[in-house]
């Protein structure tokens, strides 16, 4: 009977050991999967912002071509409709900036002002536009 109970014993103690191994294995699968997930959750929000970028990026080659074509290009005082669109288009960059310098373009009077101001809110532009480093 004693080789019984030390067979049984030693049975025991190989199920212990096997499901203490099933345990491990289970729990290395475990953490591998969540630091998995944390790192798709971290691609994940680069993504998006990189696509907040790019769609920044395309607001502002909007508005940059429509300035081109309707302002610096005009041949003649540029129409209501293309100002509305303007200041529309500039105001849907919702920047507080972009807005401000464009509302002293719109306001200067005298050929130097205008300059300036086409100046600096073209720099502003160029300067809000995002690029991937």
């Amino acid at each position: 009977m004693d080789t019984t109970s030390e067979n049984q014993g030693i049975g025991m103690g190989r199920v212990r050991v096997g499901r203490a191994t099933i345990v491990a294995v289970l729990l290395a699968f475990i953490i591998f999967l969540c630091a998995q997930y944390y790192l798709q959750v971290q691609e994940l929000q680069l993504l998006k912002k990189e696509l907040q970028y790019e769609q920044v990026n395309q607001k502002i080659t909007g508005f940059l071509n429509l300035f081109i074509a309707k302002v610096l290009k005009a041949e003649g005082e540029v129409s209501f409709e293309d100002r509305l669109k303007l200041e529309n288009t500039i105001r849907d960059l919702n920047d507080r900036e972009l807005l401000r310098l464009w509302e002293k373009f719109t306001q200067a009077q005298t050929v130097y002002e205008i300059q300036q101001s086409v100046k600096d809110l073209l720099q502003a532009l160029v300067q809000k536009i995002y690029i991937n480093k």
